[in-house]
């Protein structure tokens, strides 16, 4: 059998196997900008970031810190060494367990699982920002009141992924709590005392 011209066969992108070849091969001249390269690739600039560090703009809490760091450093790396933000907690660092839990735009996130890179340009919420001096939120109170932690590797970020689950479901059922919070575990196996507190800071309206 006639073996094809790899220089002919294209894929469903339409990049040839030569533009292939040049672009995972290239050793283009490169010119840095602020900390970032740009290699010419295939004839289109690209712009590359690292592998040495490059400044980022995290906004956490509604304010605006610059850091220089490795594109490899998530985010959660970022808030608690280089920013002292230790609330969202690294236990299982694989983003299965919610103890790093913070919200991210408004949304929640597993910050293990997102380079601080990728975090720039949107607001960043950690559970120091619920506190109001020494003032309990209503839903940290809750986790007290109803006995809603034992080692408290989890509370931080159960408390985070609650104030974001009763945003959207302000008067919500058992089941809906079963599944809104499903994505933060307890290895201390507290569950029912979480249940309660979020019960109850669901009947004061907060």
């Amino acid at each position: 059998m006639q073996e094809d011209d790899p220089t002919k066969l294209e894929d469903s992108s339409g990049v040839s196997r030569r533009d292939f070849l040049k672009i995972s091969g290239i050793s283009a001249a490169v010119v840095p900008i602020l900390g970032t390269k740009l290699v010419e690739a295939a004839g289109v600039p690209v712009r590359v970031y690292g592998p040495g560090k490059v400044p980022i703009e995290l906004t956490v809490n509604g304010k605006k810190h610059q850091l220089q760091l490795e594109p490899r450093v998530t985010l959660l790396d970022a808030l608690r060494d280089n920013l002292e933000i230790t609330g969202a907690k690294r236990v299982c660092d694989r983003h299965e367990c919610g103890a790093c839990t913070v919200l991210l735009d408004g949304k929640i996130v597993y910050a293990c699982a997102v380079l601080a890179i990728e975090a720039q340009g949107k607001p960043i919420t950690t559970v120091e920002s619920l506190m109001q001096g020494d003032q309990l939120h209503p839903i940290q109170q809750a986790f007290v009141d109803n006995d809603a932690s034992q080692c408290g590797f989890c509370t931080s970020g159960f408390v985070v992924a609650t104030r974001a689950f009763l945003e959207k479901h302000p008067d919500p059922t058992p089941e809906d709590v079963r599944r809104g919070l499903s994505g933060n575990f307890c290895r201390c196996g507290t569950y029912h005392g979480i249940q309660l507190a979020l019960a109850q800071v669901a009947r004061k309206g907060a």
